[in-house]
């Protein structure tokens, strides 16, 4: 006959967190101790500035303004209506590929602007933008435009 025990029967069990948390305290005394035993030995090496190319003469870009009365600016420099196309020839011969930024305030003319840059294509110059801002502070002469009728119930 077979007696029981009164002690209740248990299967033993493998933790594996703890085995996890001791491997990586190894791992991580294994690593400082192979680290501290290594010297770092290495040659001193002057390395070079970084230096860009020298600044040429040519400009690149040139800003150009129209003012009321047909005043032109380059660069916020005035130059007379008589000196803008030899100083446009003059920017070309100099560098082929400059951009020029046109730009008007709002009381200048319409035909001073077109004229500019009639100005810009004689003179050969193939790049130009043109700096649009939307009309702020701008108001309005005539009467206010009528209100919409309120709806009906």
């Amino acid at each position: 006959m077979r007696l029981g025990s009164p002690v209740p029967h248990k299967r033993a069990r493998i933790e594996i967190i703890p085995l996890i948390d001791i491997m990586f305290f190894l791992l991580a005394s294994f690593m400082m101790v192979s680290l501290s035993q290594t010297h770092m030995k290495g040659i001193r090496v002057n390395l070079p500035a970084a230096v860009g190319p020298p600044p040429s003469g040519v400009k690149d870009f040139v800003s150009v303004k129209v003012l009321e009365g047909n005043a032109v600016f380059f660069d916020n420099q005035y130059v007379p209506d008589d000196q803008v196309l030899p100083r446009l020839f003059g920017l070309h011969r100099a560098n082929p590929g400059i951009k020029i930024s046109l730009s008007a305030t709002p009381m200048a003319m319409y035909g001073d602007v077109i004229g500019v840059l009639d100005k810009i294509r004689i003179s050969g110059i193939q790049k130009v933008g043109y700096q649009i801002r939307a009309a702020g502070g701008v108001t309005q002469t005539g009467p206010a435009p009528p209100a919409p009728p309120p709806p009906s119930p």
